[in-house]
């Protein structure tokens, strides 16, 4: 028996962990985002150790790839 499909979520609220600013992003469902700058104070993201992007390290839903369990982005 198949599992139903779930929908993907395709908005993620990024909060910077130097200055706590919280964004709502539209995440690429066809490319990793390495990078995601501030709007508040200019930090860089990165992903963390283990994460494929900045949306799984430092968002509320992690990025489309992982949320079908197709895993990293690249």
């Amino acid at each position: 028996m198949e599992t139903p499909a779930t929908d993907v979520v395709l908005h993620s609220t990024i909060t910077c962990p130097s200055c706590a600013h919280a964004a709502t992003e539209l995440m690429p469902t066809d490319a990793c985002q390495w990078f995601y700058e501030c709007r508040a104070c200019g930090s860089l993201l990165r992903p963390q150790p283990g994460d494929c992007c900045v949306f799984c390290s430092y968002g509320t839903v992690p990025c489309p790839p992982v949320q079908t369990g197709g895993g990293c982005c690249g």
